[in-house]
């Protein structure tokens, strides 16, 4: 640098030279031609003052170049990055890596340069978005960036920066699982880290910089010669030596104490190279479970081999942690299982197989019994692979394997998490969310069902009015009605599952619905099958439609029926009974679906052979059947759902296990909650008084998104003597009335573009607050309620005649007048 400083300042010394002898011989040619000495000393003295005015400024200039921008030294850099736990690289315009860490190196090596890293396809796509952020914003960011490995996880962070703006820096942070690590720490600073130190186990939670988090009070004795010392952020390793033979000692031991077998059991993701008792293992592995077991512990004077009587031991450690753990021969044989790891296979109470490739679908055992011999034969180290489960075929997990040494026959450690309750619950999560999404379709599907049928059933209604029984086109006009009525009873049926229906809930007593519908199931069912009903005693009210329940109990029935007619040979029995369940009842069931609370139980039986356990899971989804094709429609199962779901129960269907663990039979089991006090007031129904004749007359204001229903509903209104001003939207009706239009009533539809019912409702309250309205819509009139609940409020639902809808108005304004 100090070079290019001296020849710049020599090329100056030149040009300036240069530049004085031009000035001089311009002022001889000055003198020569004036003639004058005053012109030429004063050319002469401003020619100076620029000469120095111009080597003055190159000094400034040259000084404050060298002293802004100095080349930058990278070294500094890359020492001011150096940050524990976080990978750091500089990128440029062109995205060239200009310098990273150790960490960045160690994770992604020097060759790549973000956003082109060693990752998966989507994670590259996140973090070239997160790049184009980065240069746009300022900042960018990537979540969840996954290794080509399939394991590794990172976060990234992006930065612009440069006095330029010309450069990213990149931070990315490896996801880890810290919640194990700090589950066991606590453990081992309590009761467990004693029971391990009373049994000769010394153990520490080691971190993955290789800082101890926690350790038992015998770890702590052997390592400091305290059992209360606090050792937490010490380094590990100086606690231990290593001698000529590779024996491990604790460092305060003496030469006549007995080497320690030391087991690392990896708590976070493991890059497969060999466990040693160094920083940088650790590094690499993330915290670890460090157990120091004494390898002369129970030896006599005989010299027995180290690591023998050890492994008795290990599996009583292994048998009192809550991982699942089991061990193998060299040859792949099993040696040992815990409970937790019978339970994650799925095996308690039958013990193990022979080997672990055993307990996998048949595509998996060539690739895992090859793992266990090379894990059990090679150097030892520790790696984790996907497997499939024989229990659990469709859902993968992560079986860990690791190389233990000098434990006698045990050779490989093997790592299983019980998670069939996490399954569980993924399962119900997934199944509640499809129940869900087709619930939302079915109710939109029949909501635009229903506006069809409406104008069928009203132009048919209005074509029966000028035929009489006899012509050519009455029955046919008839048998249209009809059809449409059942495809109407269809749609409710549809809105039953989707929680959308009308229903007319009372405080009832279940037992009073059985008996009502009892005759009629006993002609449903036949003779050859044994009907049985039972009740329990001290059964609490339930809030629920009457009706529906009596639909329920029907479905329930006949399906039982059909399920004993082909599979029992039309011969079995069927059982109604309702149970009292306490709110202490259902906590001692410790149900995550079911609140705690009092209910009152329906319980449906039957003897008809079970539901396949692969099905149970979908007989509630709508037009789902078993039946032969043509004898059901799969809407009967869900329409008791949607029903017992939109009183406020619960519904679950279960087998009933016979001789030799068989099902006999299906079990349905609903429970619906006891119902406290008085009926809410907004749930109660106005019930105008009955007008099938009004002669009064009246102004209509009809507002309708749907051109057909419309059209159906202004004759029906306009034929009985109402005067019908229509409307195609909510904004249409509310001009209607602000420019003064005066109306007895508002006949209005619920779920229209842009202005829809109840908003338009609020608005016109504000100019006629008395002014009364009849919603029509296919939804439930408890949820419009719950979205409107204002006075003079009537309802009806679609599908609708026309004599019902001109009947309602009518009774509508009878109470009005």
């Amino acid at each position: 640098m100090n070079g290019n400083a001296a020849g710049r300042a020599s090329d100056r010394t030149v040009l300036m030279g240069g530049i004085g002898a031009a000035l001089l011989a311009s002022a001889a040619l000055l003198w020569l031609v004036t003639e004058e000495v005053l012109p030429v000393l004063a050319y002469s003295a401003a020619l100076g003052v620029f000469v120095a005015s111009s080597v003055f400024l190159g000094r400034v200039k040259t000084v404050s170049d060298r002293d802004a921008f100095p080349t930058p030294d990278w070294s500094v850099t890359v020492a001011a990055i150096e940050q524990q736990g976080m990978a750091v690289a500089i990128t440029d315009r062109a995205n060239r890596l200009t310098c990273a860490n150790n960490l960045y190196t160690e994770w992604f090596g020097s060759r790549h340069a973000p956003p082109s890293l060693p990752l998966e396809r989507a994670s590259l796509e996140l973090l070239a978005k997160a790049a184009r952020e980065a240069w746009r914003d300022g900042t960018g960011t990537a979540q969840g960036l996954i290794g080509e490995d399939g394991v590794s996880v990172w976060n990234a962070t992006a930065e612009r920066a440069g006095r330029g703006d010309d450069y990213l820096v990149w931070r990315f942070v490896a996801e880890r699982t810290e919640d194990l690590a700090a589950m066991i720490g606590a453990w081992l600073a309590g009761p467990f880290g004693k029971l391990l130190s009373s049994a000769g186990i010394n153990a520490a939670l080691v971190g993955d910089d290789g800082a101890i988090r926690a350790t038992s009070q015998g770890f702590a004795e052997r390592a400091s010669g305290d059992p209360a010392a606090t050792m937490a952020g010490q380094d590990y390793v100086a606690q231990l030596r290593i001698d000529d033979q590779d024996r491990i000692y604790f460092s305060r031991d003496n030469r006549r104490t007995s080497p320690q077998v030391l087991v690392q059991v990896p708590l976070g993701d493991s890059d497969g190279e060999p466990a040693k008792a160094d920083k940088a293992a650790a590094t690499k592995q993330g915290p670890s479970l460090m157990l120091l077991i004494d390898a002369g512990i129970g030896l006599g004077s005989g010299a027995e081999p180290v690591g023998q009587a050890a492994t008795p031991q290990l599996e009583a450690l292994l048998g009192a942690l809550p991982l699942g753990l089991a061990m193998t021969d060299r040859d792949g044989r099993f040696l040992f299982g815990n409970s937790a790891f019978l339970r994650a296979v799925d095996m308690e109470g039958r013990g193990l197989p022979q080997f672990p490739s055993d307990l996998v679908v048949r595509e998996d055992k060539a690739v895992l019994a090859d793992a266990v011999r090379r894990f059990g034969r090679g150097p030892g180290s520790n790696g984790d692979m996907a497997i499939r489960l024989r229990s659990q075929p469709e859902e993968p997990v992560s079986f860990g394997l690791a190389g233990v040494r000098g434990l006698g026959e045990a050779a490989v450690l093997l790592s299983l998490t019980d998670s069939t309750e996490e399954t569980r619950l993924k399962r119900q999560i997934a199944q509640a969310s499809k129940m869900q999404a087709v619930g939302q379709l079915a109710g939109g599907v029949a909501h635009d069902f229903n506006n069809v049928l409406t104008a069928i059933i009203g132009y048919c209604d209005l074509m029966l009015l000028r035929h009489t029984p006899g012509d050519s086109d009455y029955d046919d006009i008839q048998q249209i009605r009809a059809n449409s009525n059942r495809a109407a009873s269809l749609t409710r049926q549809l809105l039953a599952f989707s929680r959308q229906q009308t229903l007319r809930p009372e405080v009832l007593q279940l037992p009073d619905v059985v008996s009502e519908v009892s005759q009629l199931l006993k002609r449903l069912v036949g003779e050859r099958i044994s009907f049985t009903i039972r009740h329990d005693r001290d059964l609490g009210p339930v809030r629920a439609d009457p009706q529906q329940l009596e639909q329920v109990i029907i479905n329930l029935a006949v399906n039982a029926r059909d399920a004993i007619n082909a599979n029992s040979g039309g011969t079995g029995k069927l059982t109604l009974s309702t149970r009292r369940v306490s709110a202490a009842d259902i906590r001692k069931i410790g149900s995550e679906i079911i609140p705690a609370a009092d209910y009152t139980v329906l319980v449906v039986q039957d003897s008809g052979g079970g539901i396949p356990q692969d099905l149970l899971g979908k007989i509630f989804e709508p037009f789902f059947t078993t039946k032969e094709l043509g004898k059901g429609t799969g809407l009967g199962l869900s329409t008791v759902y949607g029903i017992v779901k939109q009183s406020g129960g619960f519904i679950f269907a279960d087998n009933i296990e016979g001789i030799g663990g068989r099902p006999e039979g299906a079990r349905f089991t609903i429970y619906l909650p006891v119902h406290r006090g008085e009926l809410p007031e907004q749930a109660r129904l106005e019930k105008p008084i009955a007008a099938s004749e009004w002669s009064g007359g009246g102004r209509v204001l009809l507002v309708e998104d749907e051109e057909m229903v419309r059209a159906v509903a202004e004759r029906a209104l306009t034929r009985a003597g109402f005067d019908v001003t229509t409307a195609s939207d909510g904004e249409e009706g509310l001009a209607a009335i602000a420019n003064g239009g005066a109306f007895d009533l508002v006949l209005s539809d619920v779920v229209m573009p842009g202005m829809d019912g109840p908003a338009m409702a609020r608005a016109i309250r504000k100019v006629s607050p008395d002014l009364p309205f009849l919603f029509m819509s296919g939804y439930a009139e408890e949820q419009l309620r719950q979205d409107i609940n204002i006075e003079n409020m009537y309802f009806i639902a679609k599908p609708f005649s026309v004599q019902q809808i001109a009947d309602m108005v009518g009774s509508v304004l009878s109470t009005k007048r």
